[in-house]
């Protein structure tokens, strides 16, 4: 009698999760973005989110929640229902950083979401005035020393810019302090009006202003160089030893969402994220498009949590 049971219940357990397969989804899928629109994220949800629609028949509804360095976007994220309608976009700061750095967090990266699919990773450039008398890292470095404090912008606390400045100073032994704008923008301002001299700040932003030669680009903080600009060095080549800070981007959705629908959700992201249309939009946007298993997106979570911990407390990273 017991094994006719377990088989029963197998049976109507399989039944299940091919009746959620079959059904999902019934209705429009809500993905929330938790910066604003107009930006390089904003762009890589909409590209792919026309593609995943397609694919699973229904709309994919792009939603924009920002604030707290994303984490208000996320929270929204981990509280809604675990049936496949709300996913979101976390990235390394939301689900790697950014519990190390605020004292009060609404989630748990490592607890409060179901993993989905890598979607990709961006670059982050390391650029100066023209006026600064600097023309590489190792220029740059030695200036740094000689002056001891000077500041660099980035679109932020808690940003993977502001890591990225934080993880040049402890790895080239320089002073360096640290001005948080409210996003690229403001900050890339302020360096062409020569408030600031140097900045840390994701390639799309500051692309057109290197390219027109009023900011000069020292390196990309990725480990390769970027398509954009293939004659800039990484920072690691360029000297510094052990560096690299390259911004991941991935689809999660709140804790317990049912395999079959992630399952679902993982293979309409990858087969799109793959289609040559939306590599080349999204590569001229200085994006570098990637699907992963649900699995290896859960590893680089966790491996990223613990990594980032240790440089935010060595560096003192902390924002109320």
């Amino acid at each position: 009698m017991r094994t006719t049971h377990r088989l029963f219940v197998m049976t109507i357990l399989a039944s299940a999760a091919l009746s959620v397969r079959a059904e999902y989804p019934e209705k429009p899928i809500r993905f929330i973005v938790p910066y604003a629109t107009g930006g390089t994220t904003d762009l890589v949800a909409r590209v792919v989110g026309e593609k995943v629609a397609a694919r699973l028949g229904k709309p994919v509804v792009i939603e924009n929640k920002l604030g707290a360095g994303g984490n208000i976007g996320m929270d929204a994220v981990a509280k809604a229902a675990p049936d496949g309608y709300t996913v979101g976009m976390g990235a390394i700061s939301t689900n790697a950083l950014n519990p190390h750095v605020y004292k009060s967090m609404a989630f748990d990266p490592r607890k409060d979401f179901t993993p989905i699919s890598m979607l990709g990773t961006s670059t982050i450039v390391l650029q100066v005035t023209p006026s600064l008398p600097v023309n590489n890292v190792a220029q740059l470095v030695e200036y740094l020393k000689k002056n001891p404090g000077m500041t660099y912008g980035t679109a932020g606390t808690g940003t993977s810019m502001h890591l990225a400045g934080v993880l040049f100073s402890q790895r080239t032994g320089t002073s360096l302090d640290h001005v948080a704008y409210k996003g690229s923008a403001p900050g890339i301002n302020d360096m062409l009006g020569g408030h600031i001299s140097m900045m840390f700040d994701n390639l799309p932003a500051s692309l057109p202003h290197i390219k027109s030669g009023k900011l000069r680009a020292l390196a990309v903080a990725g480990k390769s160089r970027s398509p954009s600009l293939p004659d800039v060095p990484t920072i690691a080549e360029a000297g510094v030893r052990d560096y690299a800070v390259e911004p991941w981007f991935a689809v999660y959705g709140p804790a317990g969402m049912p395999p079959a629908v992630v399952q679902a959700v993982n293979k309409a992201y990858i087969e799109a994220l793959a289609m040559p249309e939306v590599k080349e939009k999204l590569t001229q946007a200085g994006f570098t498009p990637r699907g992963s298993s649900a699995a290896e997106l859960a590893a680089l979570g966790q491996s990223e949590y613990e990594r980032l911990g240790k440089v935010a407390r060595t560096a003192g990273m902390s924002m109320d």
